[in-house]
């Protein structure tokens, strides 16, 4: 198959940004990767623009890609509308990824941008509603939160104050992880403060504060066993990635040492399956085929990114990735084998909980940080000698699992 690369990727610090418009933060990403890859906008051959939220929030229905794009100089080209719910930039990425290797172009751009944060909080909340079936929402909510039965939740441990239902669908995963496999809040609550220490070193992470485990276990309930560090804040940001065949590399003139191959690019759908059945969860399935598709195991990951928009999700999916046998996720965090140093770190970045989920950037956010870390760029928090990395990205919910899953296997070149 047709070698794909990252020959420029950026990202812009994900946070609060209450006087910055979308455009004007898609902007900005699209000037970073593009000077990363040392090319311009007419080297695009094609673009697909990630965006969930510029027709709840902007009112933008339509659109939105040509809209955006066309503020900052983008026009003329084919331009692709993706929205796979927070896996929406994965699978731009994924996409642009297969324009390239169906030769429809040698240059291709993904960038997913967000503006989350506007002042009446209660729509964008509304907007993870439509995360699943809404037509069927409240039996789809009845039987994930059935998930959690048989763990009865301490005294004090809800919030009175709204939040997304997702995060009651990730309380009740979290607690059917603790009756299956043994997990204790002690362990969910390291991998939150695993992720706030690496954030520290991050200076595009939304929150750069670290906590210890006690802090994270005795901070704001959200719903048991979650707390309020433990869960991904409401984000605002963009970021962009150019990529390109061999071919396009040498047409743009960019620099062959620091572009870094794409591996697999792998995106699959939900089943039906039952809960029990973790095998052909989703997420095993799209890692089961990207490792396949790039030739090696999850023995071979140096570094990993990981969809954490609470703590459990990173065990889960650690788990799904074959870093961690089942039911293990939760020690190895505890003993430290997912932190810098340990013997797989995971979310060097601070993950979704302290880096921010502006979901359609969220996933080109996490490649943002593997590049670099291929790239041995990434300072403070690198991870020596790394050669490969993996990246997963969910999107929504179906059944008991994710509608989409985006995995992607990244290497040094």
């Amino acid at each position: 198959m047709t070698d794909i690369y990252i020959a420029g990727i950026a990202m812009t610090v994900f946070g609060r940004h209450p006087g910055r418009t979308i455009d004007d933060l898609a902007g900005e990403a699209l000037r970073g990767a593009l000077a990363d890859a040392d090319c311009e906008t007419k080297d695009l051959g094609a673009a697909f623009y990630a965006g969930v939220t510029n027709g709840p929030l902007q009112g933008q229905v339509s659109i939105p890609g040509q809209v955006v794009l066309g503020r900052i100089g983008i026009e003329g080209i084919p331009i692709f509308n993706v929205e796979n719910a927070c896996a929406s930039g994965s699978t731009a990425v994924h996409l642009a990824a297969q324009s390239l290797r169906a030769g429809t172009t040698d240059v291709a751009l993904a960038l997913g941008a967000e503006k989350m944060n506007i002042p009446d909080k209660a729509r964008t909340l509304a907007l993870f509603e439509g995360g699943w079936d809404v037509s069927r929402a409240e039996e789809n909510y009845e039987t994930l939160i059935r998930l959690g039965n048989g763990v009865v939740p301490p005294e004090g441990s809800e919030s009175d104050r709204p939040y997304s239902r997702f995060m009651s669908v990730y309380a009740a995963l979290a607690r059917h992880h603790m009756k299956t496999w043994g997990t204790t809040a002690d362990q969910i609550a390291a991998v939150a403060a695993k992720n706030h220490r690496h954030s520290v070193h991050n200076p595009f992470s939304q929150f750069r504060m670290p906590y210890t485990v006690d802090e994270i276990l005795a901070a704001p309930p959200i719903t048991y066993p979650l707390t309020l560090p433990m869960c991904a804040p409401m984000s605002d940001g963009a970021a962009a990635v150019v990529l390109c065949t061999e071919e396009g590399l040498r047409r743009i003139g960019a620099d062959h040492s620091r572009a870094v191959r794409v591996a697999a690019s792998v995106v699959l759908s939900f089943t039906g399956r039952d809960a029990e059945d973790f095998e052909q969860s989703v997420g095993r399935r799209a890692a089961r085929q990207a490792y396949a598709d790039a030739g090696i195991g999850p023995a071979d990951i140096n570094v990993a990114e990981v969809h954490d928009a609470s703590a459990i999700g990173e065990i889960i999916q650690a788990e799904n990735l074959g870093l961690v046998p089942n039911g293990m996720g939760g020690p190895a965090a505890e003993r430290g084998e997912l932190t810098l140093g340990g013997r797989i770190p995971i979310n060097p970045s601070g993950g979704l909980e302290s880096k921010g989920h502006p979901l359609g950037a969220t996933g080109i956010g996490q490649l943002y940080e593997l590049t670099t870390q291929l790239r041995g760029e990434a300072g403070a928090r690198q991870v020596e000698g790394a050669r490969f990395a993996v990246q997963e990205n969910g999107g929504g919910l179906v059944g008991v699992e994710e509608a989409a899953v985006a995995v992607h296997v990244l290497a040094k070149s």
